[in-house]
């Protein structure tokens, strides 16, 4: 009898960019091990920055829609890494049935708001993109 993947949750606020990444590079780096899913405690849509810059490392997260957990209802996740403090606060009681952990990034959008320049504004994201995937990478130290 083989053992079914866990089944990984990245949560954030409005699930439209830090988780978006997240399930993004999950996918792409270890998607044969583990099923990644992201969502939010509400929606904000896919901010089209996130996913400028995670076309430019060649991951396509352009069809993932902004969800909240109604949307996964009919999945039970093992792990749950809060990738914001906001969303690891308001954890859903549901979800407390899983292992959570939290697992803080900045906040591109907010980091970019007075950036002077749509280079400079990327820049946030491409760093917060750079330090999920060393987390992704490394995502079985998190799990053992």
């Amino acid at each position: 009898m083989t053992e079914r993947a866990l089944n990984i949750l990245f949560l954030c606020t409005g699930n439209s960019c830090r988780s978006q990444m997240a399930e993004g590079w999950g996918r792409e780096l270890k998607g044969e091990c583990y099923n990644f899913y992201s969502a939010g405690i509400e929606t904000h849509g896919l901010n089209p920055n996130a996913v400028k810059v995670m076309q430019e490392v060649g991951i396509d997260i352009s069809s993932h829609l902004s969800q909240t957990l109604d949307d996964l209802s009919e999945i039970v996740f093992d792990v749950v890494f809060t990738v914001c403090s906001h969303a690891h606060d308001n954890c859903p009681a549901p979800l407390k049935q899983s292992r959570v952990i939290h697992v803080g990034f900045d906040d591109p959008p907010k980091l970019a708001k007075n950036s002077r320049s749509e280079e400079e504004a990327l820049t946030h994201y491409r760093r917060v993109r750079d330090e999920i995937k060393r987390f992704v990478s490394n995502i079985e130290t998190s799990l053992s």
